[in-house]
């Protein structure tokens, strides 16, 4: 080998390119947001497929409740795993697995296979969903750290709600509602799925990846008072949400009988929608004073939404989806604010499959903030 070739220098990798950043966090929080979409778009669908396939009223609990399952299990095995290996690897592979989702929606032949198929997208959401919130934070603009931990509470209410709103307007508009709704959201999971591969990564490789499947949940000392006074809330008010989602059109046929696809989409949509309002709306207040609020609005929602059923008075219904719903966020933003650390100490947004999740009650917070060359997601199991 030659000397000149020994003092040739070494051409330096080309960097990766990626999408401006501003561009990359709109693109993660619309990404983030259609994860819930898609898991809202079933509502009015559900009640469609019975009539269709003639299978037993209790299958919809089954298939409903598939979903909560199936994110649950991924947040507590997958929910950390973001902090050591990245988030763009989490995000892309979680993006691909809803994206199967929706397919096995499309070509599903029976309800067997859309239960597979709710369990498949609750194991994508739930493996992206701490990931998307951390990443929210850490793409937002420097000054406006706040709006990513903002949109991390307010984009899973909000895009359950829009997702049974939309796909209402689709069983009543159209003939194919299933192949419409299910065909535009896999088109919408591709451009997430691009969304991520483009962005940039916004931490960087920690060891540990292989311990941190395995499940442990814990609540740390400085966390625990605020955890338990706000898990009794906390579940209450995904426990009303799930009856607008889960149950409202069974309500209106059998209580009411009204059949409308757009009036089951408007109906599962109230509560989610004013939650995500809601929470927004308060982000400004103290998070104890919003959970004490929030818990009186999911009582008093829960009275109002018991009476409209017991008297079939249908904008009584609607009532107590309003307020069940400015609950319903008061108590979650809430929650995840009060157990959750304040964005000027980590870069997370405070919830994490520890901190919490979109169906499921807060778990464990950590208040320590993260060592500075490795920002990490706000929360972590111990």
């Amino acid at each position: 080998m030659s000397a000149a070739t020994l003092e040739r220098p070494i051409a330096a990798r080309p960097r990766r390119r990626t999408l401006p950043p501003a561009v990359a966090f709109t693109g993660a929080a619309l990404a983030f947001a259609s994860l819930y979409l898609a898991a809202g778009a079933p509502t009015p669908l559900l009640v469609l497929f019975e009539h269709q396939w003639g299978f037993a009223p209790w299958v919809l609990t089954v298939a409903f409740a598939a979903y909560a399952f199936g994110l649950l299990a991924s947040l507590l095995v997958v929910g950390s795993l973001s902090d050591h290996i990245g988030r763009r690897p989490v995000l892309i592979g979680a993006l691909a697995v809803e994206l199967l989702s929706m397919v096995m929606f499309i070509f599903a032949p029976g309800i067997g296979w859309v239960i597979a198929a709710r369990i498949v997208q609750g194991l994508a959401t739930g493996a992206a969903s701490s990931a998307f919130t951390a990443a929210l934070v850490e793409l937002a603009p420097p000054h406006h750290k706040r709006l990513g931990g903002i949109l991390g509470a307010a984009a899973p209410a909000g895009g359950l709600g829009l997702g049974a709103l939309l796909t209402g307007a689709a069983v009543q508009f159209t003939h194919h509602a299933n192949l419409v709704v299910f065909a535009s959201l896999t088109v919408v999971m591709a451009l997430g799925t691009v969304t991520a591969l483009l962005s940039a990564e916004t931490v960087s490789r920690q060891p540990g990846a292989l311990a941190s499947l395995r499940p442990r949940v814990s609540v740390p000392a400085p966390a625990r008072r605020d955890f338990f006074a706000a898990a009794p809330a906390h579940l209450a008010s995904w426990m009303l949400a799930g009856l607008y989602m889960g149950l409202s059109p069974s309500i209106l046929r059998d209580v009411f009988h009204h059949s409308s696809g757009l009036l089951n989409g408007a109906t599962a949509f109230l509560a989610p929608a004013t939650a995500a309002a809601t929470a927004y709306a308060l982000s400004r207040f103290p998070a104890r004073r919003v959970v004490r609020l929030g818990t009186v609005g999911v009582l008093l929602g829960a009275a109002i939404t018991l009476l409209g059923i017991a008297t079939a008075t249908l904008p009584l219904l609607w009532l107590g989806g309003l307020v069940g719903g400015a609950g319903f966020g008061s108590t979650f933003s809430g929650s995840l604010r009060a157990v959750g650390p304040s964005p000027r100490h980590t870069s997370g947004p405070g919830c994490s499959p520890r901190c919490s999740s979109s169906r499921t009650s807060p778990s464990a917070a950590r208040r320590s903030s993260p060592a500075p060359s490795s920002p990490r997601s706000a929360c972590s199991r111990r």
